[in-house]
């Protein structure tokens, strides 16, 4: 019996959080079969899901919760019965936000047929979900048996899981497992996986760290204590902070703290901003959030409608935007003595302030200030706020309200955001830099170890992209001072996503990467920092030495975009598969030959000082003169292996052929293996190549695009530019058309016109009543040859509407022959479905 059903999340070509509901990727069909696809497929076809979300955002215009891809991809890799949820919000978005349909019946019907199984929507009440499905029955958009179709799945899942076997409340499940938690087996298992997470980026030697060489460890910075959570996570039954587990090993003795927050006063005209005696000194204790009304922004995921759609969501309601603040503290006033707060910079003017109690300073729905919160949280965060320059002071913004906090009878309350209240003019008094600490620690200790990176609750999470890959500028200081003051410096970079870390991966002596690891994650580190394991995590995306070298934030053709480690141009700070080791491993002869598909066997030696992990990592690499731009190369297998020291291991690796060297090509629709010598090397990451073998590929040239017969999709082009994938129609298919105030261009390669084509049709769709009223627009398509030669320039009539497609024929006065490459350029709000040749 299984206790978990993993849902892969989010289905399709979902990477940005601006506007994430509304956004459509514009996915070619390589990008989407080759890379957004294949994130998918591996997993699927392992039996290791139970099911996929589809994300909140469109591709190529149509909403990934009415894709055809989950019918015609997703559910055709595997013969499990897999279940399609919905995110939450979703299924009303679809008429709410993006408008795709006009009734939520419509959408509703349009997602079941899709293959949506479950849907997520209005929190807690099931009622308008099943009156809509109602309504889709009673319209004839859909039949019983689609219904019964996604039950099926849904109670197929719900019995793998145990759901429906007899159970004793005491004696645990049918099947005689004790129904156990928190067991010695599980708290192993949290810190293997803890262990297993860490990357040592760089290492001059001075990890790891001996306990006979450092008698006094200076452990520094804003996450040096903390064992982060996000809104998704359950309450941790256990923690240990980096701080924790460092002075448990060592001694508290031994261990100098210092978290680094610059320590500040704020002052009013009316006198000191002050934390009352009860919550700054902590005499009410630290109480559980608990679940009340819902603060969310509309259309983004859970809603904030009770089972009634009148009011407040149900008490204990599992939803992360049912969270309020406390009212049982006094809010802060203003005086004539000063409570000192801890101010904590995120970068990009986030900030948090806590006071002496460890309670940061929060706001309620009675829109007032109190130190009452243990950590940032809820899904619009209360605890974040931003210092506005303003005449010889500041204003005090509430990033969660967007309100600005003014005295009002001697408290500190948030003013209404659309409210004429001026807020209150601050003056901020910085006591202690928080880098002036550090050094002090640092200077004291034999070595430092300074732990900064995120929040999970802020910048760069769900709903908010980041703009930068710098750290916040306060940490930038912190491990600057801590190096200037001691030299045996490490900086562990604890956090959500990657940094642009260049000068401190320069100057620093070692460097450290970790995902937020849970409740074992302070003892995995100081493990890892003191040899009693070997690190060998590895990055699972490549580290860029600035954002100058990413594409725009909706640019999804990463091949056009060279971006990721497949087809990157420059040079990444640190490469996808990127982690050091405390020991050494050599790699001996690499050998491939072609059987069931590619078998690669490499030879592998612990040649260091201690036992270790090694992931072997096979690339495959493309003949450099390709019909297409291929990755520079591409991970097509890898192995985690545990090796004594001066242990030797052969591994074998077989991998489909099509998977290893083959690519989608758009001339044909199919997936390809071009003929050719490739390489295939093993190594410790993608930059890290350790052997190389060849094979070769026999078979036939490759066949041009037989376009008399079979036309060309306007979608399967090898480049463009200046446009935009779109639905052909709401149910499957692409188009092509003009980005705003743009003029697209294709490029076809190869096409083949045999003895000549005489005549082209334009398939293609305008909606003149989408342009404006008064508002001319000439839509035309103009075909065009290498060398210049005009053959056509067709106008595109209007149509009645974005789905309404008509096909123009043209006579080309110039008619081609043979194999040349094909210009289009795309004018107007004309939507391009293909074109057509004969002869």
């Amino acid at each position: 019996m299984r206790r978990t059903a993993p849902v892969l999340k989010h289905w399709l070509a979902h990477n940005n959080e601006t506007d994430r509901d509304i956004t459509s990727s514009s996915v070619r069909p390589r990008v989407l079969h080759e890379y957004d696809l294949a994130a998918f497929r591996g997993a699927v076809r392992a039996g290791a899901v139970a099911g996929v979300m589809p994300a909140y955002n469109l591709v190529n215009g149509r909403p990934n919760h009415v894709s055809p891809y989950l019918r015609e991809q997703l559910r055709t890799w595997t013969d499990q019965e897999l279940v399609v949820c919905s995110d939450a919000g979703a299924p009303s978005n679809l008429v709410d936000s993006e408008h795709y349909f006009d009734s939520h019946e419509e959408a509703i019907a349009a997602a079941l047929l899709a293959g949506v199984d479950s849907f997520t929507d209005h929190d807690q009440d099931a009622s308008k979900t099943i009156a809509r499905v109602r309504g889709a029955l009673e319209r004839g958009l859909i039949d019983a048996s689609m219904v019964d179709t996604a039950v099926g799945r849904l109670l197929t899942m719900r019995c793998g899981l145990g759901e429906f076997d007899e159970c004793d409340e005491f004696e645990g499940a049918a099947d005689g497992t004790d129904g156990a938690f928190d067991t010695p087996a599980h708290r192993a298992l949290a810190l293997e996986a803890a262990e297993q997470a860490v990357v040592l980026l760089a290492n001059d030697g001075l990890l790891p760290l001996s306990e006979s060489g450092v008698r006094t460890l200076a452990v520094v910075g804003p996450l040096a204590d903390e064992c982060e959570l996000d809104w998704y996570s359950g309450s941790l039954i256990r923690r240990s902070s980096p701080r924790e587990a460092l002075a448990e090993r060592l001694g508290a003795d031994r261990v100098v703290f210092a978290d680094g927050l610059d320590t500040v006063r704020l002052r009013t005209a009316a006198g000191w901003v002050r934390v009352p005696d009860a919550a700054a000194e902590g005499e009410h204790p630290v109480h559980p959030v608990h679940l009340v009304h819902p603060v969310r922004p509309a259309g983004e995921g859970p809603t904030d409608e009770g089972p009634t759609g009148e009011g407040p969501a149900d008490e204990g309601s599992l939803n992360p935007a049912h969270t309020a603040g406390r009212t049982d503290l006094p809010p802060l006033t203003v005086g004539d003595t000063p409570t000192k707060l801890s101010l904590a910079d995120w970068g990009g003017g986030v900030l948090t302030l806590r006071a002496p109690s460890g309670r940061y300073l929060t706001v309620a729905d009675d829109g007032f200030v109190r130190a009452a919160a243990e950590r940032p949280g809820g899904w619009v965060v209360q605890e974040t706020f931003t210092l506005e320059a303003h005449r010889d002071g500041h204003l005090l913004r509430h990033l969660g309200t967007g309100g600005y906090v003014c005295v009002a009878a001697g408290a500190l309350k948030v003013a209404e955001r659309d409210s004429d209240a001026e807020g209150t003019v601050f003056r901020l008094e910085v006591v202690e830099r928080g880098e002036d600490a550090v050094a002090r620690a640092a200077a004291r200790a034999d070595a430092v170890v300074v732990v900064a990176g995120n929040d999970p609750h802020i910048g760069g999470r769900e709903t908010e992209d980041r703009t930068t890959l710098a750290l916040p500028a306060q940490q930038e200081r912190l491990w600057r001072a801590a190096h200037a003051a001691n030299p045996r410096t490490a900086l562990v970079l604890t956090s959500s996503y990657p940094y642009a870390v260049g000068e401190a991966a320069d100057a620093l002596s070692a460097l450290l990467w970790t995902a937020h690891g849970g409740q074992a994650a302070g003892t995995a580190l100081a493990r890892v920092l003191f040899g009693d394991i070997s690190p060998a995590g590895r990055l699972p995306q490549t580290w860029y030495a600035s954002h100058d070298d990413l594409p725009n934030l909706l640019d999804y053709d990463i091949i056009a975009a060279r971006a990721t480690y497949l087809y990157f141009d420059g040079a990444p700070l640190f490469p996808f598969g990127h982690g050091l080791s405390y020991t050494d491993f050599g790699y001996g002869e690499l050998s491939v030959r072609r059987e069931a598909g590619l078998t690669v066997a490499c030879e592998v030696t612990n040649s260091g000082p201690c036992d270790g992990d090694e992931v072997v990592q096979i690339y495959a690499s493309a003949p450099g003169t390709s019909r297409v731009p291929l990755p520079h190369r591409r991970l097509i297998a890898h192995r985690r292996v545990r090796l004594r020291r001066g242990e030797r291991v052969r591994l074998f690796f077989t991998v489909p052929v099509e998977d290893a060297l083959g690519f989608w090509d758009v001339a044909h629709g199919r997936w390809t293996v071009d003929p050719g010598t490739y390489e295939i090397h093993a190594g410790a990451s993608s930059a890290d190549l350790r052997a190389t073998a060849t094979i070769t590929i026999e078979g036939p040239p490759p066949a041009p695009r037989p376009v008399l017969r079979r036309g060309l999709e306007a979608a399967d082009y090898d480049a463009a530019d200046g446009i935009v994938l779109v639905d052909r129609t709401k149910v499957r298919g692409d188009a092509v058309a003009c980005r705003a105030d743009a003029v697209g261009r294709l490029l076809f390669h190869a096409c083949d016109f045999g003895a000549g084509a005489t005549s082209m049709t334009v398939e293609a769709a305008r909606d003149a009543a989408a342009a404006g009223a008064g508002v001319e627009d000439d839509a035309t398509v103009e075909a065009h040859l290498a060398d210049g030669t005009t053959l056509a320039t067709v106008a595109v009539p209007p149509t009645g509407g974005r789905y309404t497609y008509t096909t123009v024929r043209a006579v080309l006065p110039t008619s081609p022959t043979g194999v040349q490459d094909l210009h289009i350029t795309l004018r107007g709000g004309l939507r391009l479905a293909r074109l057509g040749f004969s002869g």
